[in-house]
């Protein structure tokens, strides 16, 4: 008994996911683990003997069979305790791991258990901060308002008036995660070495997933969480952040400012708070997209109790335990992905998944390149504004479980995070469609970012080889429009950076061609027509001819006129935001050298007009 209780302590103090540490702790003290075992591989072992006796009978062929066993699955994780409804949570993004059946059981898995005793809470309260808890508070429910897996929170209000949601860690929750992560790590380990099946590393999946565990537990981690989170978004006036009261939050105790709000799937109390649902889930996908691909911090976590519609018009984010952060590299990584997606370039998608990490280098990309076809061609035929997200990723799982691919753990919470926003917003609009409600968003990314590889995407966008793509660009623009933070002022110089950068000389070179064209026909109809007037007998042939068909002198600079279309669609353009950028065109060398190349081609076409005119042929 002391042996346990010395495990116990032991496990308690761990504060960082350590494998060893946890190994040491439990591998040399094995009683309470044996225990542990029986209550877990029965249960487990009589689940599998059940599915290879049904696999062995050819029943799980029957879609229903297999539904009903993967729902049996995500049941058993959710008896089995938290830590393994947080690796059947972890699964439930790993389509690579997972057959599709089971990877939507799982990605319906929820943390929602019954509370723990009020008197265990207010003793870890007082254990934690150090004070009766009638010190600290001057009131707070004994009875939990909401619980889950971790912990569950209570309702009060400080000293000070301010109302306060505190959350308390279950007790013996890290001496629990601890020893069910040890278990599952060594399952993972045996899975690893005598499934050959299994292509991905089970063992760095378990290890990932106690990482995230231990920053979860960890509510000083989830408070600096907040913190952040409030600060990267003090800008937007439609997001709200709880604010953290660190005077009485702990590594178990959390106390956070009282937000009063409905949840955004609650459609009937957010009209009632004079509030358009539709308006607050374009708020929520601009928030998440703004995380993903500015801040690169993103809420991995954004189930309906954690988004909250409240009376001013805000949109309040709760609970920051699970956290990720995406480096710029696969940021950058993602929109050019989008780009290629769009542009129906699957030779380079295939090779975007390997800069992303889904796919080893090594990893022949001729098979899936059809593979990808199959499964995005159909999607694209409807447009990227109605593409479905949902039955995109469903086909795509079982892609990546057929051929290698290795789903990097970002990515996993990104789906994660991506799919239950979009169960939301389908909850409050049955038709929506989360790619086209981002298209907009990743528009005015692509035209205003000025990082070089997003230029490069930007060219790959607009240009076919070597033809610009007018009615791409109007899409482009159309749908940054849309978008209601544009800057209208940044995305013209963006453009003009374009036109005259490196990127830009083939749109410079078309301009070019088609001003001297231009200009070249309007020239000649002027002459015909100063030439008519005088007498015949003193005109060359080839002008006096009335049967010459001469150009129309009104023809217009078509890629001119089409942009300036394309900026008149814009909200708030004004010929006065051109005017103001008159000089920097004018004073740019790029613009200077497009003047010389039109006189050039001008004099050259010229010369040749006037020989041909001298020889008594059309020109």
């Amino acid at each position: 008994m002391n042996e346990e209780l010395g495990d116990f302590i032991e496990a308690a103090g761990l504060l960082t996911y350590d494998p060893a540490a946890i190994t040491r702790i439990y591998a040399g003290h094995p009683q309470r683990l044996i225990r542990r075992l029986w209550q877990t591989l029965v249960p487990i072992g009589l689940f599998l003997l059940g599915v290879g006796f049904d696999w062995l009978l050819g029943l799980l062929k029957n879609p229903d069979r297999s539904r009903a066993r993967a729902r049996e699955c995500a049941e058993l994780l959710v008896d089995l305790g938290p830590a393994f409804i947080k690796a059947g949570q972890a699964l439930s993004t790993r389509p690579d791991i997972v057959p599709p059946v089971l990877l939507e059981e799982l990605a319906q898995l929820q943390d929602q258990l019954p509370g723990f005793e009020s008197d265990l809470a207010m003793a870890c309260i007082e254990e934690d901060l150090g004070a009766p808890v009638d010190d600290l508070f001057e009131e707070l429910e004994r009875e939990p308002i909401s619980a889950a897996s971790l912990g569950q929170v209570h309702r009060g209000v400080l000293k000070n008036g301010q109302r306060v949601a505190v959350k308390v860690q279950r007790p013996g929750l890290r001496e629990q995660i601890t020893l069910d992560l040890y278990i599952v790590r060594n399952i993972a380990a045996w899975l690893n070495s005598n499934i050959g099946l299994i292509r991905s590393d089970l063992v760095a999946l378990i290890d990932e997933l106690g990482k995230r565990v231990f920053e979860e537990m960890d509510y000083l981690n989830e408070a600096a969480n907040a913190e952040r989170f409030r600060q990267l978004h003090r800008h937007n006036p439609r997001i709200a952040v709880p604010t953290i009261h660190r005077e009485v939050t702990s590594r178990r105790v959390l106390t956070m400012e009282w937000i009063d709000g409905v949840k955004l799937t609650n459609l009937q109390a957010v009209r009632e708070l004079g509030i358009d649902p539709d308006d607050m889930v374009q708020v929520g996908v601009n928030c998440s997209l703004q995380q993903l691909l500015e801040h690169g911090f993103f809420h991995a976590d954004p189930h309906p109790g954690n988004l909250l519609a409240i009376a001013d018009g805000r949109l309040c984010y709760l609970d920051f335990g699970m956290m990720s952060e995406v480096t710029r590299e696969s940021r950058t990584g993602l929109i050019q992905a989008v780009v290629h997606l769009v542009n129906r370039n699957f030779g380079k998608l295939s090779k975007d998944f390997v800069t992303l990490g889904f796919l080893a280098e090594d990893v022949n990309l001729e098979p899936i390149v059809p593979a990808f076809e199959q499964v995005f061609s159909q999607a694209l035929d409807v447009g990227v504004n109605r593409m479905d997200f949902k039955a995109v990723t469903d086909d795509m799982s079982g892609v990546m479980y057929k051929f290698p691919f290795r789903v990097p753990p970002y990515y996993a919470l990104i789906i994660r995070s991506l799919v239950t926003l979009e169960g939301i917003a389908l909850s409050v609009d049955p038709d929506f469609k989360i790619l086209g409600a981002a298209y907009p968003y990743f528009a005015r990314r692509l035209m205003e970012d000025p990082d070089p590889q997003l230029r490069q995407s930007l060219k790959e966008m607009l240009f076919d080889g070597d033809a610009f793509r007018w009615t791409r660009l109007e899409n482009l623009v159309s749908s940054a429009a849309s978008e209601a933070q544009l800057d209208l002022n940044t995305l013209l110089d963006q453009l003009l950076d374009f036109l005259f950068s490196a990127n830009g000389g083939l749109l410079r070179d078309q301009l070019v061609e088609t001003t001297v064209e231009r200009l070249d026909a309007i020239g000649w109809s002027t002459m015909q027509r100063l030439g008519r007037r005088l007498p015949k007998r003193l005109l060359p042939a080839a002008i006096a001819d009335p049967g010459i068909a001469s150009a129309d002198p009104m023809l217009q600079f078509e890629p001119i006129r089409q942009l300036i279309e394309v900026l008149q669609s814009l909200p708030g353009f004004s010929p006065d935001l051109l005017m103001r950028r008159l000089p920097r065109v004018m004073n740019d060398p790029a613009s200077r050298h497009m003047g010389v190349k039109v006189a050039q081609g001008l004099a050259e076409r010229g010369v040749v007009r006037l020989v041909k005119v001298a020889a008594g042929v059309q020109p």
